[in-house]
């Protein structure tokens, strides 16, 4: 666990409702206090940070002096949206006092299904970290019904994981982790401190198919472990109110079970690039932009493109092409094919002028982008 946790250098951290609102009680200022002051701790040390929080439901119950939760779907909605307010407070206020900028982020997977809003989100998200400031996201409940209907934030913090391609996913909740079966039924469990993510025998563990075990919602954990493993995030999941346990965590003691990513995150990334996304269409580029993509680490620049392609929008997978026509790269785009069209050998600067906003200065960002 040392090296994983200890060299990660982004990090995404998710709490669970009973532990942000003390088990339902209403916000619990102590608990996001003692997390925000480790966030500063590890931003200090030059970490990224990334909170998903849930918690608005019970918060709004309290506002609205609800002592039992509703089951009519727009009265869930109405305490979410009143509940996001007090949450996104306590961790503004919090943060600020160790110095740190906080912004409340509403996701719903639909967001990060779409490849346009999966960027519009994955920019937004990268330019907060660039500026020190902590994203506090959390499903959009006002609008979707996911979280409501299964309580299963755990999986939006997978999906953010691979979104900023973190290098760790530390998942707080009531348990101190994963056991082989449910401790309070068989004397036997032994706790699993050391796993490989994605290991079909874990969801067993954790009361999945084959099971009649359940252990309070520990199998939408090691689903979770499991997705963001195909990012190359490994996971971590741990007792929330442990001390200073994220800064532990950091400097690399075991707490908790870690759920080791098998794939390493770049090739997890080309993998993802490469595999899972059909090509729109393609940019041909002139020798010396394919000369620089080729040798690595370059962004894609409208200056190098000399003709644009098929019929695609911002955020399609798209192929790039050398003047003889072979595909050396993917990507990502930027823009649409009718606005790259328009941008074709011209300096990014002109961006603005030509399209009346920017985007991005790249047409693919060397992030979006891989070697064919």
């Amino acid at each position: 666990m040392s090296d994983t946790l200890k060299h990660a250098r982004r990090i995404v951290v998710k709490v669970g409702s009973s532990l942000v609102t003390n088990e339902g009680k209403g916000v619990d200022a102590e608990a996001i206090g003692n997390w925000c002051r480790q966030m500063a701790a590890l931003a200090a040390d030059g970490r990224e940070v990334i909170m998903v929080s849930s918690g608005a439901i019970a918060e709004g119950m309290k506002r609205l002096g609800w002592t039992t939760r509703p089951k009519e779907l727009h009265e869930l909605q109405a305490a979410a949206a009143v509940g996001q307010m007090g949450l996104a407070q306590m961790y503004e206020t919090q943060l600020r006092s160790h110095g740190m900028g906080s912004a409340q982020v509403l996701l719903t997977h639909a967001d990060l299904a779409d490849r346009e809003r999966y960027l519009n989100a994955r920019t937004t998200l990268l330019t907060l970290l660039t500026h020190k400031v902590v994203p506090v996201i959390n499903e959009n409940d006002t609008v979707v019904t996911d979280e409501i209907k299964f309580g299963d934030n755990d999986t939006l913090g997978a999906l953010v994981a691979n979104l900023v391609e973190a290098d760790a996913l530390v998942i707080l909740t009531d348990q101190k982790g994963l056991y082989s079966a449910d401790p309070r039924k068989d004397p036997a469990a032994r706790f699993i401190d050391v796993c490989t993510a994605g290991d079909p025998e874990l969801e067993r563990m954790a009361g999945g198919a084959g099971s009649s075990v359940g252990t309070g919602g520990m199998i939408t954990k090691v689903l979770a472990a499991k997705r963001a493993a195909r990012s190359g995030a490994s996971t971590v999941i741990a007792w929330g109110r442990e001390s200073d346990v994220l800064v532990r965590l950091a400097q690399g003691e075991s707490i908790g079970s870690l759920f080791v990513a098998a794939t390493q995150k770049v090739t997890a990334r080309k993998q993802w690039m490469a595999d899972h996304l059909q090509l729109r269409g393609a940019v041909v580029v002139d020798e010396g932009a394919a000369t620089r993509l080729l040798e690595g680490g370059a962004s894609l620049l409208p200056i190098g493109m000399v003709e644009v392609l098929g019929d695609f929008h911002r955020g399609d997978v798209i192929a790039v092409r050398n003047l003889r026509g072979e595909d050396i790269a993917r990507g990502l785009a930027n823009y649409a094919s009718s606005e790259a069209r328009l941008l074709v050998r011209r300096p990014s600067a002109e961006i603005e002028a030509r399209l009346g906003f920017v985007n991005e200065p790249e047409i693919i960002h060397r992030d979006n982008l891989v070697l064919a």
